[in-house]
């Protein structure tokens, strides 16, 4: 069974960082795309960005210049930077990875963002 495991998030100030992670049981090498989502209860699972295994990067306008997505194919690893959280951040995020065959979740990590 393949599984990708978030973690690394929290509390965090408004305006603080967290880097979240997302560990992965298969090689990243057969992973054509890794993508962070973030989803409040009730709501849409919405894109904050992905990034291809050559490198290029998509990131949703709202995290710009903010967040930074990256991974590590040798750790089978994927990273999210976020800097300057907002408080309306404050969600559960969640990882995801694409091969020619499968799309997978990780179960998510919680980020709570407040004085």
């Amino acid at each position: 069974q393949v599984q990708l495991v978030e973690s690394g998030g929290g509390l965090v100030q408004p305006g603080g960082s967290l880097r979240l992670s997302c560990a992965a049981s298969l090689t990243l090498f057969s992973v054509d795309s890794m993508g962070w989502y973030r989803q409040a209860p009730g709501q849409q699972r919405d894109l904050i960005a992905r990034i291809t295994r050559g490198g290029s990067t998509i990131y949703a306008d709202s995290v710009k210049g903010r967040f930074t997505i990256d991974r590590d194919n040798v750790k089978n690893t994927g990273y999210l930077q976020m800097n300057n959280l907002k408080p309306e951040e404050t969600t559960a995020y969640y990882c995801n990875a694409y091969t020619t065959n499968e799309r997978y979740w990780g179960q998510g990590t919680q980020v709570t963002v407040s004085s």
